[in-house]
């Protein structure tokens, strides 16, 4: 059984369904398909599962979530990331937008390339 070491210092069992429920909440209003957060909670238990430990801090299931999120949905990413890496000011939030931008500008450029 795979278990999550949370801040407090409580250990509990992994939840897929709490995965989906702090997504869930991310994505609220943002066209996102509940199939599509079932599959991106799939994809975190299989990413935290693979590290073949049997006790991991919340922060790792936290990381787990933020690359499908991003793939996903950004909208939702950002709000997921602003709790999670707690941003506390607008420069957080412009940076992290940055971010987004360069690696859609280099996925954009790669796929150009491979058509060439």
């Amino acid at each position: 059984m795979l278990s999550v070491v949370k801040r407090s210092g409580v250990t509990e069992p992994f939840s897929r369904e709490k995965v989906v429920r702090g997504v869930r909440r991310a994505c609220q209003g943002r066209p996102v398909e509940e199939d599509a957060l079932q599959q991106l909670a799939h994809q975190v238990e299989e990413t935290v599962r693979s590290l073949g430990v049997a006790e991991l801090p919340s922060h790792e299931v936290g990381l787990a979530i933020l690359g499908p999120l991003r793939e996903l949905d950004e909208v939702a990413y950002l709000r997921f990331a602003s709790v999670y890496r707690a941003y506390s000011s607008v420069e957080d939030f412009e940076k992290e937008i940055a971010d987004l931008r360069a690696a859609r500008e280099a996925a954009r450029a790669g796929a150009e390339s491979d058509r060439e």
